[in-house]
């Protein structure tokens, strides 16, 4: 059984969370905590292996308990937040203080039934990582040096997809994109206007701009778009421009945005111009879709096991063959920037 910990000021929300993972037999609700002071004495007394964690909380706001939590007590930790502006720029800080997946409550970009069915596939992930302690925050602003200029880049188009850690593994690659990188595309998965507050966050971390993708966006260089959540996001071309369309569409995987969607357009509309990249994340979404784009000529790398938080998708893209190269996290600019020149 899977011992979970529901953390949040809401009566309402605790019965409501508490109802619908007690409908699977592999999970079990140990308790409930209405502020951070309670959460803490239950996790020393239940030992819970996951917690469910809100933001905006009284006497401990959740951002300031969940640093104390990964220092003294490190553990899986899900924010299931509102989607207000401050809520969705709060859960992104929460993902970097070491957070592992970020859910919207009920009633707002989900469903009961569709949060739960989510918060379940999230919980039972989340019980087999290892989560180790934050170290103190870096004094680096992020504005990490470019690496040497790039040449021949007009026509480039890096595709990335990521899911379960992808929003850290994320910054760390493109916080190391030189300024004048080719156009990205990047498929995360997160609730719809939480990726706003993350392409914001990103932006300010960058050296390119990053910014939340619309349709009709123009791509160039040293520009990232982010697709939406809650809406495909793909590529389309019309002469030597290419743009994105973002719009509605069934679910491919359990995810809208879908990076599949997103790669099948990139291999397409690019064919060889192309670089398709997959990060860490839980599923298969994606290894279909680079399998395509390396048919059409595109380079491929995907991260490896050592250095993912979810070895799933590039697993899936190693196991039918679309990974060209498998790097650890660190390396992954450096082989995409070297495929570039």
């Amino acid at each position: 059984m899977i011992r979970v910990l529901i953390v949040d000021d809401s009566a309402l929300v605790r019965k409501v969370l508490s109802e619908e993972l007690a409908h699977d037999p592999e999970i079990e609700v140990v308790g409930t905590a209405p502020d951070p002071y309670v959460a803490r004495d239950k996790i020393v007394r239940m030992n819970p292996d996951v917690i469910t964690l809100d933001i905006e909380m009284p006497r401990m706001d959740g951002l300031s308990f969940l640093r104390k939590l990964m220092i003294h007590h490190p553990m899986p930790v899900i924010i299931v937040s509102s989607l207000t502006k401050r809520g969705g720029e709060m859960a992104m800080e929460a993902l970097s203080l070491g957070a592992v997946e970020v859910l919207c409550k009920p009633g707002e970009a989900y469903t009961v039934g569709e949060l739960s069915r989510e918060l379940i596939e999230k919980i039972k992930v989340a019980s087999k990582l290892k989560v180790e302690k934050r170290e103190a925050a870096s004094s680096q602003n992020g504005q990490l040096k470019p690496m040497q200029a790039l040449t021949q880049t007009t026509l480039k188009i890096i595709a990335i997809g990521a899911s379960t850690g992808g929003t850290e593994a994320l910054r760390e690659v493109l916080m190391r994109f030189p300024v004048n990188a080719p156009a990205a595309l990047v498929v995360q998965h997160m609730p719809e206007k939480f990726t706003r507050a993350f392409a914001d966050r990103l932006n300010g971390l960058c050296a390119i701009e990053v910014r939340e993708a619309k349709s009709g966006d123009t791509l160039r260089q040293g520009l990232a778009l982010i697709a939406p959540g809650n809406k495909h996001m793909l590529l389309t071309r019309t002469g030597a421009v290419y743009s994105v369309v973002v719009k509605d569409g069934p679910r491919v995987h359990h995810q809208r945005p879908a990076v599949d969607v997103t790669f099948k357009s990139v291999a397409r509309f690019a064919g060889k111009n192309a670089i398709g990249v997959i990060l860490t994340g839980m599923g298969a979404d994606g290894a279909e879709g680079l399998m395509e784009m390396r048919n059409a000529g595109a380079h491929t790398v995907v991260q490896d096991e050592k250095t993912s938080i979810v070895f799933g998708m590039p697993k899936e893209a190693i196991a039918i063959g679309a990974a060209e190269k498998v790097a650890p996290l660190t390396q992954i600019t450096q082989n995409v920037m070297g495929f570039v020149t």
